[in-house]
């Protein structure tokens, strides 16, 4: 393309970036969302877990409407989950009632990825976003002038750092990998088994599983690639798929998430679950609420301030309290594997459960 012209520039198609194109398209608003890979979710860099409605309304008891925006068909949906297992490094186990699905995340993208598209917006895919001169996006497709553009392109966001607004501090490395066989329904957490405030999961899928590593570089200093085959050796997986890494937001949401004409959404607003990296509900949430405020503003100039507003109503307690929590475990738990026994031992069941559920873990 020579030169665009859009109402609504959305640069990435995860599922804060669809979810904000397509409910900007089902405002009126034209609409295009750009994916500098060519496929979208593709590599999978996730855990690939999904909490039930019910645990999304507990966890967020602002959210309006939560049975539209997670009507997710049975098809995406590998294996229906029964709880979480959290792990010390003693292997001692504390089982949490806590229900939710497993999905693939390359089906699961691609699935919100079409709604936006049955709604009117325009996906380009091969597209990277380069950066802003004069309201105009500069991407390595050619040059798109928006009326309002949304960074929805991650915790290292380029729209964000175009804009001006605050950077996510702190972001964890994690790696993924996928291994063949048969596990029960039940998630796994390993907390600093591997190393200080290091972390590993098990989240079962149909015949396989989603395995990872992540860790906090404030108390270990090791290779990510050298403690995933460490977790994988001492768990017995072989035959692991290739490892993809990102990096997870773990500070809570960042300060400002609008400037201009601007906005950010999802993993590039720190939109995520300090304590479990969770982030996909999250991102659906805020996009739709992103998306029908750009849309907003397009047909009726209301403000785009209006986004920070709603969204804090519904998210902003649940995830401060989380990023809270986080610096209670990183002050308290994280610094050995005999402090990390010891706290999870302290908190016990109901504690933990408060922990994983964005709440108050002491009165």
């Amino acid at each position: 393309m020579d030169r665009t012209d859009v109402d609504v520039l959305v640069v990435g198609s995860g599922p804060a970036g669809s979810t904000t194109a397509r409910y900007a398209a089902m405002g009126g608003a034209n609409v295009m969302f750009i994916e500098r890979r060519p496929e979208v979710g593709v590599p999978v860099r996730c855990g690939e877990f999904m909490p039930s409605l019910g645990e999304i309304k507990s966890m967020f008891p602002n959210l309006e409407d939560a049975e539209s925006l997670f009507d997710i068909p049975k098809e995406l949906r590998c294996l229906e989950t029964r709880g979480i297992k959290l792990v010390d490094p003693k292997d001692k186990v504390t089982l949490l009632d806590f229900e939710g699905y497993t999905t693939d995340r390359d089906r699961f993208d691609q699935y919100l990825a079409n709604l936006a598209v049955e709604e009117g917006a325009v996906l380009e895919k091969s597209c990277l976003f380069k950066g802003i001169e004069g309201g105009i996006a500069k991407t390595s497709q050619g040059d798109i002038r928006y009326k309002v553009i949304i960074g929805a392109d991650g915790p290292g966001s380029r729209v964000a750092r175009s804009l001006g607004l605050p950077r996510n501090q702190n972001p964890y490395p994690a790696v993924t990998a996928q291994v063949k066989g048969d596990f029960e329904p039940y998630l796994y957490m390993f907390f600093g088994d591997v190393a200080p405030g290091a972390y590993s999961w098990i989240i079962p899928k149909d015949g396989r599983a989603n395995i990872g590593v992540g860790f906090s570089p404030k108390f270990s200093n090791g290779n990510l690639s050298d403690y995933f085959d460490k977790f994988a050796e001492r768990r017995g997986f072989k035959d692991c798929t290739k490892l993809e890494g990102k990096y997870v937001p773990s500070e809570g949401p960042i300060s400002k998430t609008v400037v201009g004409n601007g906005m950010v959404v999802g993993d590039a607003a720190g939109q995520v679950i300090s304590v479990n990296g969770g982030g996909i509900p999250l991102a659906m949430i805020a996009g739709r609420i992103c998306g029908k405020v750009a849309s907003a503003n397009i047909a009726s100039g209301s403000p785009l301030a209006d986004y920070e507003t709603q969204w804090r109503h519904v998210m902003e307690k649940p995830l401060k309290t989380a990023a809270f929590n986080k610096k209670l475990a990183d002050t308290f738990a994280f610094r050995s594997e005999k402090s990390t026994v010891m706290c999870m031992n302290i908190l016990g069941q109901r504690r933990m459960g408060n922990l994983i559920r964005c709440k108050r873990i002491f009165p």
